[in-house]
């Protein structure tokens, strides 16, 4: 491996105007080989980041370098742009080329080979599942042959298999990986190094060690730091009394007060200023919907569903029937057709299903397609409120760390993350019978999980959830698992 920098930050700052500050004067080198967890709060700025490296987005001042200067950055994105869905596979790949390469068939079948996917690429993207989407983005980087390889939250949509097949790729991987990821497991299995994108602040801090070890380093530090301002805050009070109680003896005594006063501002000035740990989402609830007198307890009943079995469709039938407080849990392998089949649910057309009278149905779908990206999140929260109070919206939305520029701010422009935590406020809001999770934990920085897996535990309405995450899931009560691979 050489031991060169391969990509080096030399005070860069960015933003999206005064109120977006994203980098002031940031600075921080990667050498080759290194594998970096890119860490910060949902909207720190981590995707913008990845497009400076890439140079989408050019810096407001200071120099971005790469060794060499025409070193090739390849990006695994975290969605397949909704344009791009109808191309096939072929076509797709095709056109990461300025001139298609004749051994392109070839260099396809290795890729695919790469990450663990078996596909027609005369078939549209379309007609892939989430999981294999995600596996499809990563071939999509790797056929560029990059010097330095992006991943943004490749985990997303994965099964346990696939995690499990991606990171041992990574553990082999001889390049360049920067990594955004929010699953604290996966990246401490291959990270040695990580860049933390302060987003009170806005400069980049570095540290070398695996994921969780830097993890704990930071937290011991913020706690050295915390202790150290306690100390010279005591320090100060002490001084400013004593100079209190000599300034009021007056004579010669003044000088002294003066001097404690003195002795008080250098302590002041000597205190460091703690880094604020990334903020966590607060407990909630999601209130189910009040039911009429006549509710006869039924929610959904399924009798059949469909499945995708050796590329084939299949129905099978099934006997399950939710009620109030009934927790379902959807599991089997990618490609098997969960995410279809929740959406056939929520659209209402699947075969053999029913749903009770007047159901409420809250719908968190992986890709955020049941937002409405061209309104800005207050003016989409408040148009799917069951009870309209600007004051509980603002209320709820703060709770989910939305603030006042977040939620002024169009869906379309807001992070993924944030995405994901505006579709967990849509579900507060709205109060449905029956909540649809596909993935909840995509896009989620960790530290948000373990409050979102007590409220789902909680919840007293009916639950169908699909998710790839098991320690997640060990958290939330169950009624009931099916494994549709097992059908």
């Amino acid at each position: 491996m050489a031991d060169h920098v391969v990509l080096r930050f030399s005070e860069v700052s960015f933003d999206y105007g005064e109120t977006r500050p994203i980098l002031d004067e940031a600075s921080f080198s990667v050498r080759d080989g290194n594998r970096i967890a890119l860490m910060g709060q949902n909207g720190a700025g981590k995707s913008t980041l990845f497009k400076l490296i890439l140079g989408e987005l050019k810096p407001k001042s200071g120099g971005i370098f790469k060794t060499p200067q025409d070193a090739m950055v390849g990006i695994a994105k975290q969605v397949i742009p909704a344009e791009q869905m109808d191309m096939t596979v072929r076509d797709w790949f095709a056109g990461t080329f300025e001139t298609v390469p004749y051994n392109l068939d070839k260099r396809i079948a290795e890729v695919l080979d790469a990450v663990n996917l078996v596909t027609d690429t005369a078939k549209p993207l379309r007609a892939h599942s989430g999981g294999q989407q995600a596996r499809l983005l990563l071939a999509y980087a790797l056929i560029q042959d990059p010097d330095i390889l992006l991943l943004d939250e490749p985990t997303n949509n994965l099964d346990q298999a696939g995690i499990e097949h991606l990171t041992g790729f990574l553990m082999m991987y001889e390049k360049t990986v920067i990594v955004i990821s929010h699953d604290a497991e996966f990246l401490n299995a291959f990270t040695d190094g990580v860049i933390y994108l302060d987003a009170r602040t806005h400069k980049i801090e570095q540290y070398v060690g695996n994921y969780l070890n830097v993890v704990e380093e930071i937290s011991q530090r913020i706690e050295r730091e915390r202790q150290q301002n306690a100390r010279a805050e005591a320090e100060i009070r002490k001084k400013r009394e004593q100079a209190e109680v000599f300034a009021h003896k007056g004579g010669k005594l003044r000088s002294v007060a003066k001097r404690m006063r003195e002795a008080a501002e250098e302590a002041e000035e000597s205190m460091v200023e703690v880094r604020q740990e990334d903020r966590t989402i607060r407990d909630f609830t999601v209130p189910v919907q009040e039911f009429d007198f006549d509710f006869n307890g039924k929610i959904l009943s399924i009798t059949k569903v469909g499945i995708i079995k050796a590329g084939e469709p299949v129905v099978k039938e099934v006997d399950l029937q939710l009620g109030r407080g009934t927790h379902l849990l959807l599991e089997g392998p990618n490609g098997i057709g969960k995410s279809t089949l929740l959406e056939k649910i929520y659209q209402r057309t699947a075969e053999g299903v029913e749903f009770g009278k007047d159901i409420v149905v809250g719908y968190y779908r992986q890709d955020f397609s049941t937002l409405d990206f061209e309104k800005t999140g207050y003016d989409f929260l408040y148009g799917i409120m069951a009870q309209k109070s600007e004051r509980d919206l603002r209320s709820i939305a703060a709770g989910f760390l939305l603030d006042g520029k977040a939620l002024a701010t169009k869906i379309a422009n807001l992070s993924e993350g944030q995405k994901g935590l505006l579709a967990f406020a849509s579900l507060v809001l709205m109060r449905p019978g029956l909540l649809i999770l596909d993935e909840p934990t995509n896009h989620i920085n960790f530290r948000h999980l373990p409050v979102i897996a007590k409220a789902l535990d909680e919840y007293k309405g009916a639950m169908i959830m699909v998710s790839h995450i098991p320690e997640f899931v060990s958290q939330i009560r169950l009624d009931a698992r099916v494994d549709l691979g097992a059908l």
